[in-house]
């Protein structure tokens, strides 16, 4: 297969950026995505020049790190794939393909294709957890759990932070990421004693870090390479205003100082 490479170039954080061409002449159909770049870069290094910069580890589509904006969508034109897991039979002999990084003030661009997620970390650390602390292992069957609870947690779990739906929506809002990492703890017995604290700690750290409002466009749906609904927002919407009428207690079940 012979391609025609677009991709953006960006050598700093304060580099204005630009997008460079290339062409490859010995991509094999079965190579995925990610190889297809390491060929490129190989090609790159041989002739002098800098490599590309992007982000990758392990290849498998759990990890969520390869981050590219291809053709315009976030991990490619595969719906539920993630950049590793594309391959170049794809795309047609003699295709152009456009790549560049998620496109969001939220995670500003390191270099080239590689962007700063850490906003993603800060949400997770503002309320993604459960701090109880439950003892030894329990019994699986000692606490009942509706199967059908369950499976919909499991859903949210399969969250992997990769982006996309930040970098599809047009507003740059990250509601389904955070809705999902809430979601998933919140449904489940352990996580409720922290439900409604968590919604409004998470909620106002990712609102801290910049990103846009949430106006249903469902694009982030669309291009989550997990398949996640946007009825994981409506759950944190739900349960954010809840948190916002409620009167705040804290763990031992005492009025917050005013």
């Amino acid at each position: 297969m012979k391609i025609k490479l677009h991709v953006w170039r960006q050598s700093t954080r304060t580099d204005k950026g630009r997008m460079e061409s290339y062409e490859l002449d010995n991509v094999v159909p079965d190579m995925s995505f990610l190889e297809m770049m390491d060929t490129l870069n190989e090609k790159l290094t041989i002739e002098g020049h800098d490599p590309v910069a992007f982000d990758h580890d392990c290849r498998e589509g759990v990890c969520g790190m390869c981050s590219m904006v291809i053709n315009g969508e976030a991990h490619g034109p595969k719906s539920e794939t993630t950049t590793c897991q594309l391959y170049m039979r794809h795309f047609k002999d003699g295709a152009e393909i456009y790549i560049e990084p998620w496109r969001a003030s939220a995670f500003p661009v390191v270099k080239d294709l590689v962007v700063d997620r850490s906003a993603f970390d800060r949400i997770i650390q503002a309320g993604g957890f459960i701090s109880n602390h439950s003892g030894p292992k329990p019994d699986p069957n000692s606490i009942p759990i509706e199967p059908e609870v369950a499976e919909t947690s499991l859903d949210a779990a399969t969250c992997i932070g990769c982006g996309a739906c930040v970098a599809a929506c047009p507003n740059g809002s990250a509601m389904l990421f955070t809705a999902a990492k809430a979601s998933h703890l919140g449904m489940l017995p352990q996580g409720q004693p922290e439900r409604f604290d968590r919604a409004q700690s998470m909620v106002k750290q990712m609102e801290s870090e910049g990103f846009g409002s949430c106006r249903n466009y469902a694009e982030c749906e669309a291009q989550c390479p997990k398949g996640i609904s946007i009825a994981f927002i409506g759950r944190l919407n739900s349960d954010f205003l809840r948190a916002s009428l409620l009167e705040p207690v804290d763990r031992r079940g005492e009025m917050k100082s005013q």
